[in-house]
C-alpha cells in the first residue's frame, strides 16, 4: 500500500496518509479518454442551426408560368436549387450528450487519481483553513507547496469555507470543486491536484467500495452439481 505526505499551508509536514491500491494501483488510458469524451461531448452548446426552405426570407409566390417560357419550371424563390435558397439535410440544434455507464466512470476517475499520483502532481493538505479571505495570503500558502502551474483545488465543501472560496476565486488558473463532484476530465485538464485530506479520504473510500463490489460481480458463480440422473428400468413389454 502507497503512502502519500500531508501538508498543512506552511509547507510543513503534518503527516502521511494510505492510499488504496484498489484506487490508486493502474492506470487505463483507454478508459479515461472514453470519460473525457463523453464529458466533452455534454458540455457542448449544440445550437448551431441553418435555415431551410420554410425559414428562410423571399416570397413564395411562384415566379412565372409552368409551361409555356421555355424556362426551368421553378415554384418558390426559396428553393433550395437557387442561391439565398433554403439548405438541405443542415445542421439543426441538438445534444451531443449520451449515456455513460456509472461504472465506466468510476473506473475513469481512479485511473485519473492513479495517474496524477503517479506522475507526482498530486497533494494532500491537512485543512484548508484559511483566517481570513485574502487572496495574496493564499498565493503564498501555494508557494510555499511549490505548486506551479494551473491548479485544482477539492475540498469536501465549497460553500462551508467561505474564505477558501473569496481567496481561491481571482487566482488565474485555479479551480474550486467538491470531492462529489470532481470528474475526470477536471483532474486531467489541471497541471496540479491539490486534495484536503477530509476530501480525499472520503473520495478513496467511495471509490474503493465500487472497485470491490465489481471485482465480486465479475467472480464467476461456483457451478452447481447437477443431480445423478437416475437410470430407468427395462420396464416389461404388455402382452
Amino acid at each position: 500500500m502507497a503512502t502519500i505526505d500531508v501538508y498543512n499551508l506552511n509547507g510543513a509536514k503534518a503527516g502521511t496518509l494510505d492510499l488504496a491500491d484498489e484506487v490508486f494501483g493502474a492506470v487505463n488510458e483507454d478508459l479515461l479518454w472514453e470519460a473525457i469524451t463523453h464529458y466533452r461531448a455534454a458540455a457542448r452548446a449544440g445550437t448551431h442551426a441553418t435555415k431551410n426552405r420554410w425559414r428562410v426570407s423571399g416570397s413564395g409566390k411562384k415566379l412565372w408560368k409552368q409551361k409555356g417560357t421555355g424556362r426551368a419550371r421553378i415554384g418558390s424563390i426559396r428553393s433550395p436549387l437557387w442561391r439565398h435558397g433554403g439548405t438541405v439535410h443542415g445542421p439543426q440544434p441538438r445534444s451531443y450528450d449520451y449515456a455513460f455507464p456509472k461504472k465506466k466512470l468510476l473506473g475513469a476517475l481512479r485511473s485519473a487519481l492513479a495517474s496524477k499520483f503517479a506522475d507526482g502532481k498530486l497533494t494532500v493538505v491537512k485543512a484548508f483553513d484559511l483566517k481570513e479571505a485574502k487572496t495574496k495570503l493564499f498565493r503564498e500558502a501555494l508557494d510555499k507547496l511549490k505548486i506551479e502551474g494551473t491548479i485544482l483545488l477539492v475540498d469536501v465543501s465549497t460553500t462551508e469555507n467561505k474564505n477558501l472560496e473569496l481567496s481561491a476565486r481571482n487566482i488565474d488558473g485555479l479551480a474550486l470543486v467538491k470531492a462529489n463532484e470532481v470528474h475526470p476530465y477536471h483532474l486531467m485538464r489541471y497541471t496540479h491536484v491539490v486534495f484536503a485530506q477530509p476530501a480525499l479520504e472520503k473520495l478513496q473510500d467511495s471509490l474503493k467500495k465500487s472497485a470491490t463490489r465489481r471485482q465480486h460481480d465479475a467472480e464467476p458463480e461456483p457451478e452447481k452439481k447437477k443431480p445423478a440422473r437416475r437410470s430407468r428400468k427395462a420396464q416389461p413389454e404388455v402382452a
